[in-house]
């Protein structure tokens, strides 16, 4: 998402480490309460676990593992965000570890910068964009490269 891109975008806004991010809102399936986990030993940490979705087993990623921010335990708050993304050419189902989910936004896109290149404490790599509503700041992650990128 580059700033000449003056498109709006539905987002799922939601809160990870005190940090406002926002996910491409027609990639989201479903929001669930905490569910039970079950950990996969050998995996990476960032999709350690798997959670049974309707039947279907989904690897759950927390990214906070990947911004590197501390794991703190689940909360009253804590939602999985079930999305859909490509990865491979192929659609694959991934539970994002939210540590509250708070609405579903338009951003335009005259209002997304993108990354700097200093004072950013995230690979900027991982950053589509810095988005801003009101006095906020709402940091547009690339879920794929986050994935994908090590």
């Amino acid at each position: 998402m580059a700033v000449t891109d003056t498109r709006s975008f539905e987002a799922l806004t939601l809160g990870l480490g005190g940090e406002i991010f926002a996910i491409d809102a027609n990639s989201v399936h479903e929001i669930l309460d905490v569910v039970p986990q079950t950990e996969v030993p050998g995996a990476p940490p960032l999709v350690g676990r798997l959670i049974n979705v309707r039947g279907k087993v989904v690897p759950l990623a927390d990214l906070r593992i990947r911004f590197g921010m501390d794991c703190t335990p689940p909360t009253i708050d804590t939602r999985i965000v079930v999305v859909e993304i490509l990865l491979d050419d192929e659609p694959t189902v991934v539970g994002l570890l939210a540590d509250k989910v708070h609405e579903v936004t338009s951003i335009a896109g005259a209002s997304i910068e993108d990354t700097p290149d200093i004072g950013m404490r995230w690979n900027p790599d991982l950053i589509k964009g810095i988005g801003k509503r009101g006095d906020d700041f709402i940091v547009i992650p690339d879920i794929v490269r986050i994935f994908t990128t090590h």
